[in-house]
Formats: C-alpha cells, sequence, structure tokens
C-alpha cells in the first residue's frame, strides 16, 4: 500500500508547515531539528524551505512509515488505517512501532486494542504533550473510523 492523499493532508495537518528549521520544542536537547512538515534528517538551524518543497519532502519521508508497515504489520489494512499508521511511524519512528503493543495488538485482529494503544503515546520529555495527545485522538479516530 502506499499513503493516500487524505493521508499526507492528515501528516500536514499535525505536523504544520514551519518554513525555517526550528528544534524540536518538546525535547530536552531541542532534537531533532526540524522543518516543513516535520522533516528532521539532513537539517541543521538556519535551514529553509517552500511548501512545495516541504511537501515533496514529506512524501520522500513518508516512505520510511510506508516500508515499516508494509514489513511489520501481517494483517489486511484499510487506507484510512493504513493512513493513520504512516502518521504514527511518522512521528515516533519505526523501532518504536515494532516494539509496541499496538503492532502486536493489530498483528493479532484486535484492531480496537490497536486503536487504543494511540493514546498511550503523549509523552515527550518525561510530561504528557497536549499536542502529541491531540495528534494521537486524531489518529486513533482516523484509523478506527476513518476520515
Amino acid at each position: 500500500m502506499k499513503t493516500s492523499d487524505k493521508g499526507i493532508d492528515l501528516i500536514k495537518e499535525l505536523e504544520s508547515f514551519r518554513s525555517k528549521a526550528y528544534p524540536d520544542p518538546e525535547s530536552k536537547d531541542g532534537l531533532p531539528i526540524t522543518i516543513g512538515y516535520g522533516r528532521a534528517h539532513g537539517v541543521s538551524l538556519g535551514d529553509v524551505c517552500t511548501p512545495a518543497q516541504a511537501e515533496q519532502w514529506l512524501r520522500e519521508d513518508v516512505q520510511d512509515a510506508e516500508d515499516c508497515i508494509n514489513d511489520h504489520v501481517t494483517v489486511p489494512l484499510s487506507q484510512h488505517a493504513y493512513d493513520a499508521l504512516v502518521s504514527f511511524i511518522y512521528n515516533l519512528g519505526c523501532g518504536e512501532f515494532e516494539r509496541s503493543t499496538l503492532l502486536k495488538l493489530l498483528n493479532q485482529g484486535d484492531r480496537k486494542g490497536a486503536a487504543n494503544e494511540f493514546h498511550k503515546w503523549v509523552y515527550a520529555g518525561g510530561h504528557i504533550s497536549g499536542g502529541l495527545r491531540s495528534r494521537r485522538e486524531r489518529e486513533a479516530h482516523v484509523f478506527a473510523k476513518g476520515y
């Protein structure tokens, strides 16, 4: 599967566009430095981008999340569930996903249990992040019910 245009729009909505590179406000050390719609690799403070460049990077960068899903999820997914997982992994990383209870429950066929697991991934810097809480609510909703 591939991320749909609605999935790309979901990530754009959740990440928000930033034309100038900035440190992660939720981390203790400010890392990673991100730009555009959350691009983190190869980014330095002072970098700038256009919305078009940011979308191109996003479409390139979601391929890592797609590969992660295609490598680790063993059950069929609807497009909306797939897109929600891409957003989740794009934000969190494949390593965290592949060790998660969310993945375990999903592969066991417990979609409701998997959807509930999104809500556990709301911590940043050792505390609950309001931004992550909102993001996970949106991802869980899209995963379970669609757009």
